[in-house]
C-alpha cells in the first residue's frame, strides 16, 4: 500500500526551508539593488576624486618643501609647505637647493632638474630633453609644441607632475617647485630652535654635558621648552586642547551621574508607590535621552555660545535620560530584604538608602559611568568640532584647510591614543568595581 507523504508534517517543513534558502538570496539581491539605487552609488563614483584622496593619503606620512620665485621682484625663498614661518635661510637650506636670492637649482628625484634663472625663465630639465617655460606679463611662453603626458599648458599656467609627487607650477607671478620628504618636519623644533637640524646624538650629548645655549636654563630644559611651544606644531595647544575634550566628557558624564541618581527614584516603581510619578519621570528621562547629544549641542551652542562648556551640557542632558532608566532599573532589582531589616529598627528613607539600597548599586553605577565616560570621550571629540573646543576643534580646522594634511594623522593619532587609554583605565578601574 503506497504512503502519501505529500502532507506530512516533516516532509512539509523541509518544504518550507527549501522555499526560504532559495527565496532568502532573492530577497538580499533585491534589497542591495535598492540600496544601489537609493544611495546613487553609481554617480557616487563617478564624482569620486581618487587622486585627490591619494593625495591626502600622501600628505599623511610626508611633507612638501617649497622653492618659490616671486616673478615680480625676482626674489627666491625656500619654505616648508610654503609657511612664513618656516622659511629656511641661506645656511640651512637642503643640500639639493642650490644657488642665491636670484638664481637657484633644484634637483628632484629621478634625474630631474629645475632651474630658476635671474631673467625669471624656468628650465625643467628630465632624462627625454629640455623644456624652457618663460613667464611674460602677457602670459606664459614655451619652447615645445609636444608637450609629455605629465605636463599641462595653457596661457596663463604651466603645470607639469614630476616623479615621487614633485610638481612644478609657472604662472606669470610666482614660480614653484616643490619636492616630497618622508616624515613630519620640523615636529620637534622648528627653524627658530637653536636645536633645529642636530642629530640625535647631539641633542643627547647637548643635554648632558657641553656649554648651555641659554646661560639661565639648562640645554635639556630649553629642549622641553622649544617643543612645548614648537610654532608649527603647537604641542602646547594641542595638550590643551586633549585636556578640554577630557574634560568635557568627565563633566558631562559625572555631572550626568549626579542629577539622574535621585531622579532614578521617581522612576523606580519600589520607591515610587504613585504611578503618575513614575510615568513623568521615566517620560522625561526618555525625552532627553532621545535627542542625540549633536541635536543638544547645536540647540545650546545657539543660547550660550561657543565652547567647552556647551558640550559639557550637551553630553550631561543626553546621559542624564541614559543614566536615568539605567540606575532606575538597578534600583527595582535591589535586594529587599537589607531594606526590611533597616525598616524594621526604625530607620528612616535616608538611612535605608544609605546604608541597604546604595551599597548594592553602586557599584553598577560606578561601572556604568566608567564605561560611558570612556564611550563619551570620543564623542567630545565630535562635539568639540561644533562647539569650537578640544581636540576636535583643531582636527576640524585642519581637514577644512586641506595645507598641512600630516597635522590631521597627528591629530587622529592622538584622537586614538586619548581613547586607548580611557578605555584600559576604565577597564581596568570596572574589573576591580565588578571583582570587589
Amino acid at each position: 500500500m503506497a504512503v502519501n507523504t505529500t502532507n506530512h508534517p516533516v516532509h512539509a517543513m523541509m518544504s518550507r526551508k527549501r522555499m526560504i534558502s532559495l527565496g532568502l538570496p532573492v530577497v538580499v539581491l533585491a534589497y542591495l539593488v535598492y540600496v544601489a539605487v537609493a544611495f546613487d552609488l553609481g554617480g557616487l563614483a563617478g564624482r569620486a576624486r581618487l587622486d585627490n584622496g591619494a593625495l591626502l593619503m600622501r600628505d599623511f606620512w610626508s611633507y612638501k618643501i617649497h622653492v618659490t620665485r616671486d616673478n615680480r621682484s625676482g626674489e627666491i625663498s625656500s619654505a616648508i609647505e610654503g609657511m612664513r614661518n618656516a622659511t629656511f635661510s641661506a645656511g640651512n637650506r637642503p643640500d639639493w637647493i642650490s644657488g642665491n636670492q636670484n638664481f637657484a637649482r633644484v634637483e628632484l628625484p629621478q634625474g630631474h632638474v629645475v632651474d630658476f634663472a635671474p631673467d625669471g625663465l624656468v628650465t625643467l630639465i628630465t632624462p627625454d630633453g629640455r623644456y624652457r617655460i618663460r613667464p611674460t606679463g602677457s602670459g606664459i611662453q614655451t619652447d615645445f609644441t609636444d608637450a609629455p603626458p605629465n605636463f599641462s599648458v595653457s596661457d596663463n599656467r604651466f603645470s607639469a607632475d614630476l616623479p615621487e609627487g614633485a610638481r612644478l607650477t609657472v604662472t606669470r607671478a610666482r614660480s614653484e617647485v616643490f619636492r616630497r620628504q618622508a616624515g613630519w618636519e620640523l615636529f620637534f623644533f622648528d627653524l627658530s630652535s637653536p636645536f633645529y637640524g642636530k642629530s640625535w646624538a647631539e641633542l643627547a650629548a647637548m643635554a648632558v654635558s657641553g656649554d648651555r645655549v641659554d646661560p639661565e636654563h639648562s640645554n635639556l630644559a630649553g629642549m622641553g621648552r622649544d617643543f612645548w611651544n614648537n610654532g608649527i606644531w603647537h604641542h602646547g595647544d594641542v595638550a590643551w586642547a586633549i585636556f578640554e575634550t577630557i574634560l568635557m566628557a568627565f563633566l558631562g558624564t559625572f555631572g550626568a551621574g549626579l542629577v539622574a541618581l535621585p531622579l532614578a527614584f521617581m522612576a523606580a516603581s519600589n520607591f515610587a508607590p504613585l504611578v503618575l510619578m513614575r510615568q513623568a519621570a521615566r517620560r522625561f528621562f526618555d525625552l532627553l535621552r532621545g535627542v542625540d547629544a549633536l541635536i543638544w549641542t547645536i540647540i545650546l551652542s545657539r543660547a550660550f555660545g561657543p565652547g567647552p562648556l556647551t558640550g559639557s551640557l550637551a553630553i550631561l542632558l543626553t546621559e542624564t535620560g541614559t543614566f536615568g532608566k539605567l540606575f532606575s532599573e538597578a534600583l527595582e532589582n535591589i535586594d529587599e530584604k537589607p531594606v526590611e531589616g533597616l525598616r524594621s529598627t526604625g530607620a528612616g528613607p535616608v538611612q535605608r538608602i544609605r546604608w541597604a539600597v546604595m551599597p548594592q548599586v553602586s557599584p553598577v553605577i560606578l561601572s556604568q559611568l566608567l564605561y560611558y565616560f570612556e564611550s563619551n570621550t570620543r564623542s567630545a571629540t565630535v562635539i568639540g568640532a561644533i562647539t569650537g573646543g578640544g581636540i576636535g576643534l583643531l582636527l576640524m580646522q585642519a581637514m577644512q584647510t586641506q595645507k598641512d594634511w600630516e597635522h590631521v594623522a597627528y591629530y587622529i593619532l592622538l584622537i586614538v591614543v586619548m581613547v586607548m587609554a580611557m578605555d584600559w583605565l576604565s577597564g581596568r578601574l570596572r574589573a576591580r568595581l565588578i571583582r570587589g
